[in-house]
């Protein structure tokens, strides 16, 4: 008789496994146009005015100090309001808010990490008016010690994206003329915090400045170190020459960035992860590969030409609504990626339609053939943002619900994803606690998190509140 996981897998691959297209009329109508994009951003702004006017951002969040989680409950130590925060095999050991990490408008989102050379771990927290800095010290406690604004003149804009090169970050923004900054982050290492945080000069004190973008807009960076380039995505408008697709940054100077060329092919692109590839296809080994989240689509180029990128496969999947953010599993043998669509849950479509997060499990076996296998549901109603692979488990922020840690190790030998099991959560909006099914389908809590420090924290940042740092209770196996 055959095992229970491989009859679940014969029963997923009947409704998974198999390439699906875009649909011509929905992407003409809701992506290549960009309204779907405009319409959620428009959603997000409005509700977002309202938390505004409500005084939500410049409320005087407390700092909280370390609460063990016991029987479900994080109590904050002296924290005086008895508040506490819902939680399952993670600590809190420490909370700032965005107006004590320098902020003036209190407004969060990206978030990012660096360890020095001597081990010291660095937290970078967007906000809407710049990058806060600190320094996540031995006990868990995050010390501020300055801030990069943002490109002098510019409007502020919550969608502030952030990722490393090397020592360096490159910052790309939503606001227009701010295009791209990239900073030095060793400047950090001398600052001393007793004599009060450093605020560096926009201008002076950045390493390099990319300045071509259309109109200086872009809604997000990434980059490789092993190729020593990032790629700007989401720059408008889609009607410019690169149609808001993957913008190629030569970074081997940082401190004269030049852009060799862009892959347009599939239009806008969200977000995306690019390596040199070293996976099960034979006809890509060493290529550089960048799995693309496109709206309605995971879309896989090879760009290992800058100059004359190809497109190696576009495809689609059941409630495709808004295809957001994804990770590989494994770096060095690029088999499965799991993604999620910020808008099915939202919209109600496909696996989403009841509201509980999604992670879409992918084989990508195949680049020109990838296929989805199957999905996780979460325990909590959800819409869900961003999640970054470490080692086995994916460390997911989804909005409201907080952070969830996932053990997804049992996605090469189980790709349906009934395997896959939730080994530790925290819970950074308390506000929704009373919502059925414990959670709301909005835009709060938190917006990312960072989980590859070799201490074990995790930093989260969120929309409303500020940064957090959390670590699990049980050394992961």
């Amino acid at each position: 008789m055959r095992s229970l996981a491989a009859a679940v897998a014969a029963l997923v691959a009947t409704t998974f496994g198999k390439e699906m297209a875009k649909d011509p009329k929905r992407a003409a109508e809701l992506y290549d146009s960009g309204l779907m994009h405009e319409l959620i951003m428009s959603k997000k702004e409005t509700f977002w005015a309202r938390e505004r006017k409500a005084g939500i951002y410049t409320e005087d969040w407390p700092e909280l100090h370390f609460a063990q989680c016991r029987d479900g409950k994080a109590v904050p130590f002296r924290d005086q309001q008895t508040n506490f925060y819902r939680c399952n095999n993670i600590n809190l050991h420490h909370f700032l808010s965005h107006k004590a990490l320098g902020s003036t408008v209190g407004e969060g989102s990206s978030s990012w990490g660096w360890v020095s050379d001597d081990g010291r771990e660095f937290a970078i927290i967007a906000q809407g008016d710049g990058a806060a800095f600190a320094e996540i010290t031995n006990a868990g406690k995050l010390r501020y010690l300055g801030r990069l604004p943002q490109t002098a003149g510019t409007p502020t804009s919550r969608w502030r994206e952030i990722r490393t090169y090397k020592h360096y970050i490159v910052i790309a923004s939503e606001t227009y003329d701010h295009h791209i900054q990239i900073f030095d982050l060793k400047k950090l290492l001398d600052i001393d915090y007793r004599k009060g945080p450093v605020t560096f000069d926009p201008e002076s004190d950045l390493t390099g400045f990319y300045g071509n973008l259309p109109d200086g807009r872009a809604h997000n960076i990434l980059t490789n170190d092993e190729t020593g380039f990032a790629y700007v995505v989401g720059a408008r408008p889609r009607t410019s020459d690169c149609r808001s697709g993957l913008i190629f940054l030569n970074l081997t100077d940082p401190s004269n960035p030049v852009s060799p060329g862009c892959a347009s092919a599939d239009g806008y692109v969200h977000d995306a992860q690019c390596l040199v590839y070293k996976g099960p296809d034979s006809r890509y080994v060493g290529r550089e590969i960048c799995y693309g989240y496109n709206e309605d689509s995971l879309t896989i180029y090879d760009v290992t030409d800058k100059e004359w990128p190809e497109l190696v496969s576009v495809t689609s999947y059941e409630g495709a609504t808004y295809t957001h953010q994804g990770w590989v599993l494994d770096k060095e043998w690029q088999q499965y990626l799991v993604l999620d669509d910020e808008y099915d849950e939202i919209d109600g479509r496909g696996p989403g339609a009841d509201g509980y997060a999604v992670t879409f499990i992918w084989d990508i076996s195949d680049l020109e053939k990838p296929r989805q296998t199957g999905y996780y549901k979460a325990p909590r109603i959800s819409n869900d943002h961003n999640q970054y692979v470490i080692g086995n488990y994916s460390y997911q922020s989804n909005y409201g619900a907080g952070i969830s840690v996932l053990d997804i190790s049992s996605i090469p030998t189980n790709p349906t994803g009934s395997g896959v099991r939730e080994i530790a959560w925290f819970d950074v909006y308390p506000e929704n606690d009373i919502e059925e099914g414990g959670g709301s389908l909005q835009f709060v809590g938190t917006w990312s998190s960072y989980a590859d420090y070799p201490s074990g924290y995790i930093l989260i940042n969120t929309i409303e509140r500020g940064a957090w740092v959390v670590k699990i209770q049980k050394p992961l196996p």
